[in-house]
């Protein structure tokens, strides 16, 4: 075992003690339930709020699974949960701002201070390989070097997995760009399935084409460049993140606002809590490197956050008020 890796389990556990038996504190602020999303950002949010809610403000809280559209549906129509922990309002921004507008939920503020950024890429050895293949047309005009070996006839566009938000609107850009005339819809299954077809390409230095999102830790470890959409119309991206959208609209991802969202109910009922909530801001680059040390070491969402709350005490610290923090750090003592 590598003196890295054994840095790294050894914070997990001095952060992880208090994760696993947390059900048995004083439940001060009662019982609240956090959406973790299903990818790696997202769980690492996840379970610092959950870790901090629970050692500084005596929460009893549980993790829900869940995933961006289902959340915000469920935040909206039934209250429920009380707190997403990373959601990209670029994907669900109508039924957004209409739950915000209806006073059902309300954004406590961006957890990620960069912002996020969702496109289209290309590796970047194959980039410095083909200088001329920069824009969408370039891709469409090559599309036989990026075959599908499922379907060669065809190039491969890896899409989302199905039930992400991101799915819907790389789907209808790709009606909106006539993709499939040259190219086959990829599936990839899972987020897993995604990342793993980049490492893969990576690995045999093959092409790729697909859709990607930053910060995250495969960005870090394998270096993409950005294909060049058209230019960004809010009107149709709208439509975009739509199943039924009639008219899908040829542009590209705007950047996006990644907010802690939470229910009007929990705001109002949960004012400290909140006020922690809003002030949860991570750069992209501390993130990317929680992500990779994740990655390397086959982490959980718990351990990566554990690693996380040992790594940047100073980042967390930030973001409480000075009684709670000093609860926080005892527990990871």
């Amino acid at each position: 075992m590598s003196p890295a890796r054994r840095f790294g389990i050894a914070a997990v556990i001095a952060a992880m003690a208090l994760l696993i038996t947390s059900g048995v504190a004083l439940a001060e602020c009662g019982k609240v339930t956090v959406g973790e999303m299903n990818w790696n950002s997202a769980r690492v949010i996840a379970n610092v709020e959950k870790f901090i809610l629970e050692t500084g403000y005596g929460c009893e809280v549980e993790l829900v699974q869940t995933a961006t559209v289902p959340a915000m549906t469920s935040m909206v129509e039934k209250g429920e949960p009380d707190i997403a922990s990373e959601i990209w309002i670029n994907s669900v921004r109508e039924s957004f701002e209409s739950g915000v507008a209806e006073g059902r939920i309300v954004s406590a503020g961006s957890v990620l201070s960069d912002g996020g950024v969702e496109a289209w890429w290309i590796p970047a050895y194959f980039a410095e390989a083909h200088p001329d293949i920069r824009t969408l047309q370039d891709v469409m005009d090559n599309a036989q070097l990026f075959q599908d070996p499922e379907a060669p006839a065809k190039g491969r566009f890896h899409n989302c997995p199905s039930g992400w938000a991101c799915k819907i609107i790389n789907t209808n850009l790709f009606r909106a760009y006539g993709l499939g005339e040259v190219f086959n819809n990829f599936d990839p299954g899972s987020a897993e399935g995604l990342s793993g077809a980049i490492a893969k390409a990576y690995e045999r230095e093959e092409p790729w084409f697909g859709y990607y999102w930053a910060p995250t830790a495969i960005l870090g470890k394998y270096p993409m460049v950005m294909i060049e959409l058209a230019g960004f119309d809010a009107e149709g991206h709208a439509c975009n993140t739509r199943e039924e959208c009639d008219t899908p609209h040829a542009g590209r991802y705007p950047p996006s606002a990644v907010l802690a969202v939470t229910t009007q109910a929990f705001a109002d009922s949960h004012p400290e809590e909140f006020a922690f909530l809003g002030n949860i801001s991570i750069p992209n680059d501390v993130m990317n490197a929680v992500l990779a040390w994740g990655e390397d070491n086959q982490a959980e969402g718990n351990e990566m956050a554990g690693y996380f709350m040992v790594k940047h005490e100073a980042l967390w610290s930030s973001w409480l008020p000075a009684d709670v923090a000093a609860k926080v750090k005892a527990a990871l003592r």
